[in-house]
């Protein structure tokens, strides 16, 4: 009997053991969810995709971000990095097999936003950010919050950075100082012909005017899409008609304007098909059209080597594809929703994560000079030089010794003083013309760099390219895009 009772006791002991077990098991499992709070739980590893040059000190800088967010929010950060040329196809293929991954780095221009949330890739992320990530209102631009809305919900939150886009003429100023050129003087693409002609008579051997098969001067019209030539006047906010850009008079008066400029040779004869040039490393050129920021002939001067100045082409319009250059979206099939999110209003909150993600380890790849300054060190451009638009919140970056000391005033100043264009908000649903989209977006492939880039006379290309647009089923497109704007315009009343 005693032997029984002691068998009994040992059989109960063990139960006991595996109860205990399995309910340690269970609340294990619980905390990796993300679900439960608490410093004593395992912390749940998040899976970040982004887009860069891979980097050899990321898993490092992760380690040290980790030990920080571990104690923050009970999250470790695991990133991969691809680089620029694969980024669309790799992450295409993770989204496409239902591969697990938490974050992801998404734009109009890289894993297309509006594309993958429609088809369901990201979460829809509202009722969270109202419980998880209430400092991502506080401290990303309204207008950037609104213009990642699709069918009214957010799919991702775009970096909090330079808001509006707005073209200026950028010149080399020492060809600007050798020939006298008052360049603040310049307002249109027209005006641009006397310092030209002055310039290219004194320098025989330069293409004054530098453009490759991207360029295109600055368009009155907020466009649909940057594949299509269908948009509404940058004016119109009240009736959004819809209009071919190709077959309004301004647009034809800047394309015959650069058709001149191409003939008299201020531009490359290769322009059309040169993806891009070495002038700009030689200093071999007058103007081009980029898109600015504040202090942004600082910073092209720095990256040049030596001094560019601008003055402004377009005002400063928040467009669809100005507020979806670089965005965070969490996967639909994370596991971590909520931490995911968490993180995000961390990154977006959190000055000394934000400056870790972006910059390293300080110590190795930066020192600090005071409580705003850091100077970077050799290990950092050998080691973790990252591309900082991609990564978060730029207002809470530290500054570097040659930045301005009201350098995120200025940005701040700049965001509000644009204008929000037309369509801002509105994501056309091309589900129900694939077909004619896919034929349009090749027609604009043979067409767009001769045109744009003056290689063509546009009186003879122009009709030409209408003309397939047409028979590649434009009209059909643009009505169903009216319909669709018409709704949204209504919606919003």
């Amino acid at each position: 009997m005693a032997k029984a009772k002691k068998l009994l006791m040992m059989t109960f002991c063990l139960v006991m053991v595996a109860s205990l077990v399995l309910t340690g098991c269970g609340s294990k499992k619980e905390a990796t969810g993300g679900s439960t709070e608490g410093t004593a739980e395992k912390p749940v590893e998040l899976i970040w995709y982004t887009i860069g040059t891979p980097q050899k000190d990321v898993d490092k800088v992760m380690a040290k971000v980790s030990e920080y967010t571990k104690e923050k929010i009970g999250v470790t950060v695991k990133m991969k990095m691809y680089d620029w040329g694969e980024y669309n196809e790799k992450m295409q293929v993770i989204a496409n097999s239902g591969e697990p991954y938490d974050i992801a780095f998404t734009a109009s221009w890289a894993f297309d936003y509006v594309t993958n949330a429609k088809k369901g890739a990201f979460l829809a992320l509202d009722d969270l950010l109202a419980t998880k990530g209430q400092d991502i209102a506080k401290n990303v631009h309204p207008s950037f919050l609104e213009g990642a809305k699709i069918d009214g919900k957010t799919y991702a939150i775009p970096v909090n950075k330079e808001l509006p886009a707005q073209k200026v003429f950028r010149f080399n100023k020492k060809v600007v100082d050798k020939y006298g050129i008052d360049y603040k003087n310049v307002k249109t693409l027209q005006d641009l012909e006397p310092i030209l002609a002055k310039v290219k008579a004194g320098e025989p051997g330069m293409y004054p005017l530098s453009a490759d098969k991207q360029f295109k001067f600055g368009l009155n019209y907020d466009l649909i899409s940057e594949n299509l030539p269908i948009g509404v006047a940058l004016t119109d906010t009240n009736e959004m008609k819809l209009v071919n850009v190709l077959e309004q008079p301004d647009t034809m008066k800047d394309l015959e304007t650069m058709h001149e400029y191409y003939k008299k040779g201020y531009l490359k004869k290769d322009a059309s098909t040169a993806s891009s040039g070495d002038e700009m490393k030689t200093g071999n050129w007058l103007v081009d059209m980029p898109d600015t920021q504040p202090f942004a002939d600082a910073l092209w001067s720095q990256s040049m080597g030596y001094e560019v100045v601008s003055t402004p082409y377009t005002k400063p319009y928040v467009y669809n594809w100005s507020v979806m250059g670089a965005m965070h979206a969490v996967s639909a099939n994370s596991a971590y929703p909520e931490k995911a999110v968490e993180f995000l209003n961390l990154l977006n909150s959190d000055k000394t994560l934000r400056n870790m993600i972006n910059h390293g380890i300080e110590g190795e790849h930066f020192k600090r000079i005071d409580a705003e300054t850091i100077e970077f060190l050799p290990a950092k451009t050998e080691g973790y030089d990252m591309p900082g638009f991609t990564l978060g919140n730029f207002f809470l970056l530290d500054k570097l010794p040659t930045d301005p000391k009201d350098k995120w005033e200025q940005f701040e100043k700049f965001n509000n003083s644009a204008e929000n264009a037309p369509l801002l908000g509105f994501h056309f649903n091309a589900d129900s013309v694939k077909s004619e989209v896919a034929a349009l977006q090749n027609v604009k492939e043979e067409f767009y760099a001769s045109l744009f880039t003056g290689t063509v006379d546009p009186k003879v290309y122009v009709p030409k390219a209408i003309e397939k647009f047409k028979a590649a089923g434009l009209d059909k497109v643009q009505a169903e895009m009216q319909t669709q704007l018409d709704a949204w315009k209504a919606s919003k009343k």
